[in-house]
């Protein structure tokens, strides 16, 4: 090649090093808690509502469609979208004659958009700007060097075999078909502990051949205050035409709800977590979170997952922790008699979903192994609004292009 200069030189080999479909470091998406999308299909002895669909030809959209969440649906969602507990095996099933796949492993689409109809419009939006900023800038293909590690979302790692397995595989043949280059992780929220909980699980050999960086937005380390109001009251996510206690049968019975408690590990015995006056709850006596909401399933699914990832132990990869503060975050509930009524949140610090020392405990492993920890805070970013912010999305693609470009000169960090 005959270059006319030395800029059009580096320009070009720049394109053919780091934007070229077969050369890039992959990047796989993991999505959190409500970032994959759910099917469903139908063959149910009875249902809650004549309202209900009984039986279906084939899988529809069960996650996530708005249709589904309006009122007069919102039981038949709620059946079809329950989990049972068997207390024997210490694991979930689906609801009798309900039968759920999670579509789109592999690839990024249901990844990028949970849904398409004008009911939740663009709220359905997940991935979509970074997918789009990695293929647009720095020339990644989807399907081919860009994937999307879908899963269901209702349960927690220790129900999930089958997906690390898969997504054992996914890393291991995308790393050979793409000229073995290590894999980028990029996760949100509950995507960031379930890898947390893969990496810990695999020999650091494995991890430095075939994990390059994981790059994590909005990691729920340590846990939320958060968890605890769903369970307690319910979440209407947002649905102004719906109670949230309509959604709290179904919210109560996933493990994953149960795992995203806090971490009592971080938090100290003097901090009262419910606040009542029949009862303080704390660390020391949290199992009576339960047990006063008669929710003796609750605690069991507490007790298998709390313990899952609660050394925190560090990843063992390189990781970029980006995170959000100053959005006011329940740091605490108060009741007059607990549990009834709605609680009073008394709002500490964070992403208005996860309280600020869950999301940045990253910073404390940047002296417990020996790969690089950068951390990089935004400031009134929603807790999933992060994922389509403009300055996060353009700070994503240049952390990768830097990756690409081995180099972190361009990198900016927080102090730590």
């Amino acid at each position: 090649m005959n270059c006319f200069s030395n800029l059009v030189c580096s320009i070009v080999l720049l394109h053919y090093a780091c934007c070229n479909g077969n050369t890039n470091h992959p990047v796989i998406l993991v999505p959190g808690d409500g970032g994959s999308q759910i099917e469903a299909k139908l063959s149910k002895p009875k249902t809650v509502s004549k309202l209900c669909k009984q039986t279906t030809d084939d899988y529809f959209t069960l996650w996530l469609n708005g249709w589904d969440l309006m009122p007069k649906a919102i039981d038949c969602w709620t059946d079809n979208m329950l989990l049972q507990y068997d207390e024997k095996t210490h694991t979930t099933f689906n609801n009798d004659g309900v039968e759920t796949r999670v579509p789109g492993f592999g690839n990024t689409t249901t990844v990028e958009y949970l849904g398409h109809d004008w009911v939740i419009g663009k709220s359905a939006q997940y991935y979509h700007a970074i997918a789009e900023a990695l293929v647009l800038h720095l020339g990644y293909q989807r399907g081919i060097n860009l994937h999307g590690a879908p899963y269901d979302f209702r349960k927690a790692a220790n129900e999930q075999k089958d997906y690390f397995d898969n997504v054992v595989k996914l890393i291991e043949s995308t790393y050979e078909s793409n000229g073995e280059k290590s894999v980028i992780l990029v996760t949100h929220s509950m995507g960031s502990t379930m890898m947390l909980y893969m990496l810990n699980h695999k020999p650091q050999d494995w991890k430095d051949k075939y994990i390059r960086a994981h790059i994590s937005m909005a990691g729920v380390w340590a846990g939320t205050i958060r968890a605890m109001k769903v369970f307690a009251i319910g979440d209407n996510l947002g649905s102004v035409w719906v109670n949230h206690k309509a959604f709290r049968k179904e919210q109560r019975s996933n493990p994953s709800l149960n795992w995203l408690m806090p971490n009592l590990d971080v938090w100290s015995s003097d901090e009262i977590l419910v606040k009542a006056e029949n009862i303080n709850i704390t660390k020391e006596n949290f199992e009576e979170f339960y047990k006063l909401l008669n929710s003796s399933d609750g605690l069991e699914l507490w007790k298998n997952t709390k313990n899952l990832i609660k050394e925190l132990t560090p990843p063992g990869v390189e990781l970029y922790c980006i995170y959000s503060y100053g959005m006011p975050t329940p740091e605490q509930l108060v009741y007059k008699n607990f549990p009834d009524g709605v609680p009073v949140r008394q709002i500490g610090d964070g992403d208005g979903t996860v309280n600020i020392r869950s999301l940045e405990f990253c910073k404390q492993w940047s002296d417990k192994q020996s790969h690089r920890v950068i951390t990089k805070s935004f400031k009134r970013l929603d807790h999933n609004n992060i994922l389509k912010d403009k300055q996060v999305v353009e700070y994503v693609k240049d952390v990768v292009q830097n990756i690409l470009q081995n180099s972190s000169d361009n990198i900016h960090e927080d102090s730590v």
